[in-house]
């Protein structure tokens, strides 16, 4: 629980009991490498706090193969932002690729935050507004760079990805085959 504290302590002033009050709302789970925290076709009703581990975001198109278009790390919150808003059934699968600890904050908890803390609304702004700022500069890697550029600047946005993400989730994440990343990472020696 210290990780999520320092985190909203430094996106928002908060007092300790309201912070005490708020978390007593969450609780604390581990899931298995491989394990499934959301699936397609239910409504989000959680967000998720990275205590330990990593989780990635995935969609599965009409012909069954998924594309990973999102990882998530320590310190993070993760969720399927836009349908847990907007209460409609997700498109997004979120998978541990390792075992990982999160804080499950739940709807009821997220909601009370926004009417009880002094700074709720403005949490819940900022959190926004991250997810909006890495939405656009997906969209922008996506058709403004280069594979290799895309390849070069993961580990600024994923620190330590190649070490903790098998390569074929890294190529899907670009938007690249297994093969080509194979050559772009031959580039780097």
């Amino acid at each position: 629980m210290e990780q999520i504290r320092q985190i909203m302590k430094q996106m928002i002033s908060i007092s300790g009991d309201e912070l005490n009050e708020f978390l007593n709302q969450t609780i604390t789970k581990t899931f298995k490498r491989e394990e499934t925290l959301s699936r397609p076709n239910s409504i989000p009703n959680e967000i998720y706090f990275i205590n330990k581990g990593l989780i990635r975001t995935l969609i599965t198109d009409n012909e069954g193969s998924e594309h990973t278009i999102h990882f998530a790390l320590e310190n993070q919150f993760i969720a399927d932002y836009s349908n847990f808003i907007q209460k409609q059934p997700s498109l997004y699968t979120l998978k541990t690729v390792e075992e990982t600890q999160v804080i499950v904050l739940p709807r009821s908890a997220i909601e009370w935050g926004y009417e009880n803390l002094t700074d709720g609304q403005k949490m819940g702004r900022l959190i926004a507004e991250f997810y909006f700022i890495y939405q656009d500069d997906r969209i922008k890697n996506t058709y403004v760079r280069t594979p290799k550029q895309r390849y070069d600047n993961i580990t600024d946005v994923f620190p330590n990805i190649h070490n903790r993400v098998p390569q074929h989730m890294i190529a899907s994440y670009l938007g690249i085959t297994a093969v080509h990343l194979s050559r772009l990472k031959k580039l780097q020696f």
